[in-house]
């Protein structure tokens, strides 16, 4: 899952997300996003060595190294994702527009890429994927951004159905530098979200 690169001038960047806040998914779980802090590394660690997670994320010692490496990257805004209070899991949200050469940059102005997994393997198949991604995209689209987009593993069943169950739209499978993968994108415009914030916002 590695995204980094030459970070380029944020001339064109999104809008940078809220450090935190408490978000309602779209059933009963209340979400929050907090910025990733090296307390955080070891608990993070312990889920990249989940089978669940390395099956789709890859090598845990090499993506452990990358998360590590966020610290230092202004180009990924990294977060711990807790679920009623509980961590259960990771996000990292990136603007495509501000890595160079990055196979997203094609993007309309306004996108913020994610990545993410739920780490807790007790929570993994009770749908508080897609309820993550809800709550996710209504604070992206509050804060101002028009698009989010996502690039799962064309393997990844379960993966798939969150994101679409969410509101997300496939554009089509790309090859990129970590494989091959199905872009999917969730516009401000699209629909869904809180109540009335999708409309006020796109008048």
């Amino acid at each position: 899952m590695a995204r980094r690169s030459r970070a380029i001038p944020p001339h064109t960047a999104a809008p940078t997300l809220p450090v935190e806040g408490i978000h309602r998914g779209s059933g009963v779980t209340v979400f929050t996003f907090a910025p990733f802090a090296k307390s955080d590394l070891e608990l993070v660690r312990d889920w990249l060595r989940a089978p669940h997670v390395a099956q789709w994320w890859g090598d845990p010692e090499e993506e452990f190294a990358e998360l590590e490496s966020h610290f230092e990257d202004e180009t990924i805004e990294p977060f711990l994702v807790a679920a009623d209070g509980k961590p259960i899991g990771y996000l990292q949200s990136y603007d495509p527009h501000r890595i160079a050469d990055h196979p997203f940059g094609d993007q309309p102005a306004g996108t913020r890429g994610l990545d993410l997994f739920i780490g807790e393997a007790d929570h993994v198949g009770r749908g508080l994927g897609s309820e993550l991604l809800q709550a996710f995209a209504d604070r992206a689209f509050a804060a101002g951004l028009r698009r989010l987009v996502a690039d799962p593993d064309p393997r990844n069943a379960r993966a798939l159905r969150a994101y679409l169950k969410a509101g997300f739209h496939p554009i089509g499978e790309r090859d990129t530098p970590w494989g091959l993968v199905t872009l999917l994108a969730r516009d401000l415009c699209s629909g869904g979200g809180q109540e009335g914030l999708t409309m006020r916002n796109c008048r």
